[in-house]
């Protein structure tokens, strides 16, 4: 059975610029999910969320839309404003760790409140006719919550539910709870999605063996730093191109020029690149000492030059 394998949404990461120079460079990853629209109490949905959903802009791609909010209403004009753009899913997402979010009700901090849950999706369905999916975590401060939200989502035709296998408070420290995500396959009608840790063809394969009954999983922190995974867990081999370095140099450098055409000024690409580095440190031959290059590169050419001094190592290492 071929897993089908989905990006899942990170933000300030995964925007259509990334998306497009992922799958142009990489393959492997069937469906993209979108960073979250979040209204912040206006409903008026920005300029970068506009140009992340653009047709024009995701023109060779699959790409589900997301939404971050607990207030009814304020979904249904995300509800309107994704289907004007010819998208008829919609993904909701309760899964958000960070505390800015949680501590609004909102991302992982809704999980606790089934009858807020419920309010959301009534109108949705019954004033709508966009197809729902959801992005959870386990629940906020145990593993059990999203158990009890199960009886409300049952009641609805949701397409599907990824279940990122930790706890809010948790952010992305320590390890996954396998034990906990399998009381959810028996829980609930509803297919699931896996998400979490899958950072290597070898996590991959013990976890898709666990969950033998599960063919769809999300990848989200490992396609980061290692943007080969998802062809090589579709084409079920641990070995990389031989011009590994070659390809990811030229992804690297087609981000790096749109991202740097985007942003204004030194400091915000060298933050940006910065943020990206934190993740393709992680499968270089000396994670710490690349970031610590990067890190240091205080403008633009000296940049190139830590890039450069770093691909070059990884060629004659790999």
């Amino acid at each position: 059975m071929t897993p089908v394998l989905l990006s899942s949404p990170l933000q300030g990461f995964t925007d259509f610029r990334f998306r497009n120079a992922f799958h142009h460079y990489f393959g492997g990853i069937d469906t993209f999910y979108a960073p979250y629209i979040r209204l912040q109490g206006k409903m008026v949905i920005k300029n970068s969320y506009q140009l992340d959903l653009a047709p024009e802009n995701n023109s060779t791609l699959d790409i589900i839309p997301q939404v971050m909010t607990n207030d009814p209403d304020e979904f249904l004009f995300v509800v309107k404003y994704v289907q004007s753009l010819g998208y008829n899913e919609l993904n909701w997402n309760l899964g958000c760790p960070y505390p800015m979010v949680t501590k609004s009700g909102m991302g992982s901090g809704m999980i606790c409140q089934p009858a807020k849950i419920d309010d959301v999706l009534h109108k949705a369905h019954n004033e709508s006719d966009i197809v729902v999916s959801m992005k959870m975590r386990m629940g906020y401060e145990n593993p059990e919550e999203i158990l009890d939200t199960f009886p409300i989502l049952d009641k609805y035709p949701l397409k599907n539910i990824a279940i990122h296998a930790r706890i809010g408070k948790q952010l992305y420290k320590g390890p996954v709870d396998l034990d906990a995500f399998e009381k959810c396959v028996t829980a609930t009608k509803h297919k699931l999605y896996y998400n979490g840790d899958i950072t290597s063809v070898k996590a991959f394969k013990e976890i898709s063996k666990r969950f033998s009954t599960l063919d769809h999983f999300m990848i989200g922190r490992g396609l980061i730093a290692d943007p080969f995974l998802p062809s090589m867990i579709k084409n079920n081999t641990e070995e990389y191109p031989k011009n590994r370095w070659e390809i990811f140099s030229e992804f690297h450098d087609t981000i790096y020029q749109q991202y740097d055409e985007y942003l204004s000024g030194p400091t915000p690409i060298k933050m940006k690149m910065q943020g990206f580095w934190q993740y393709f440190a992680e499968t270089t031959s000396n994670p710490h000492k690349t970031f610590k290059a990067i890190k240091k590169a205080q403008n633009p050419q000296k940049y190139r030059q830590a890039v450069d001094k770093i691909l070059r190592t990884e060629m004659e290492f790999g």
